[in-house]
């Protein structure tokens, strides 16, 4: 190791004496890998396992990138699970039959409570510590049921949450930011908008009373288990098309991509100017490698489904 990585391997070390950093870390060290790459694949992996982050790094051994130091992006979303995540795939599904797809459908139901932020990979230990804190101190409180209010326009349907459950949940948001500025040392806004939980937006407007219609089967008061969960999202490709591969396939040449069934691939729309018709250029989320594919071994897939779950 070089003495700028063992400095950042001692510093990291000392202030997230005791948690898992080192246990995740120090197998990764012993591997040969460099500390900085080592705490960006335990980042782009959900700090999981070791063995989660070796093979990352792995796959991504000819990625140019792997050396840029280009944090993650990280959200706090407040997720439902059990019967209403099941009630609200239903509508999910039901309205994409009978409707058009709408930009709700591009993310999985959540309540965001913090916009994206960025969060250095050897600080991510921190991020959670600060989520942990945070969610101890609002436990007690916490709403046994969230009440929802369906909201209709010509635009947009969804749920607002209003009232005390709305500020006990803002309450958490904010002693979130304020713990993770703390101990993360970041920039972190916490939603200042009215609590909601997005159902279909920018649809078209005679859709609006078939989507009501779905939305009423929807229970207004249910009991839930709600989860904080935090998430991260590699921020270079925020505004890519994104291709989920369907089919296997290898390189003919030199300059195309290697496609593995259920990579994802990343498409800049404005620089397909040198691609072949049916072909595109991509960047591969497995192994961060840039080259042409054939764009007929891949479908249409949404940004959030390569995004990354933490704690």
């Amino acid at each position: 190791m070089a003495a700028g990585e063992t400095q950042l391997y001692a510093k990291v070390s000392n202030k997230l004496k005791g948690r898992s950093t080192s246990s995740l870390l120090e197998p990764l060290l012993a591997m040969g890998f460099p500390a900085h790459t080592a705490l960006k694949a335990l980042a782009a992996t959900g700090r999981k396992t070791a063995e989660e982050a070796s093979d990352w790094l792995h796959y991504h051994c000819n990625d140019p990138s792997l050396d840029d130091p280009i944090p993650q992006e990280y959200a706090l979303f407040l997720c439902p699970t059990g019967s209403l995540l099941e009630k609200l795939q239903e509508f999910w599904n039901e309205s994409k039959r009978q409707c058009t797809k709408n930009r709700a459908h591009e993310i999985f139901p959540h309540i965001t409570l913090c916009d994206f932020f960025t969060c250095e990979d050897h600080k991510v230990e921190c991020l959670y510590e600060a989520l942990k804190r945070a969610g101890d101190q609002i436990l007690g409180s916490f709403p046994t049921v969230v009440p929802l209010v369906l909201h209709s326009s010509i635009s947009y349907l969804g749920f607002f949450i209003n009232d005390s459950p709305a500020d006990i949940i803002r309450e958490f948001a904010m002693m979130f930011a304020t713990e993770a500025s703390t101990l993360a040392d970041c920039t972190v806004k916490s939603c200042t908008k009215q609590l909601h939980l997005t159902l279909a937006h920018k649809f078209h407007p005679h859709h609006q009373r078939t989507l009501e219609q779905l939305a009423r089967a929807i229970p207004a008061s249910p009991g839930c288990q709600w989860t904080a969960a935090l998430y991260s999202r590699d921020m270079r490709f925020v505004h890519y098309h994104t291709l989920k591969v369907l089919f296997q396939y290898k390189p003919q040449n030199v300059d195309e991509l290697m496609l593995t069934p259920g990579d994802y691939i990343f498409v800049d729309p404005t620089q397909q100017e040198e691609a072949s018709e049916g072909w595109v250029i991509g960047i591969s989320q497995r192994t961060g490698c840039r080259g042409f594919l054939p764009e007929n071994y891949t479908e249409q897939s949404n940004e959030s489904d390569t995004w990354v779950k933490h704690r």
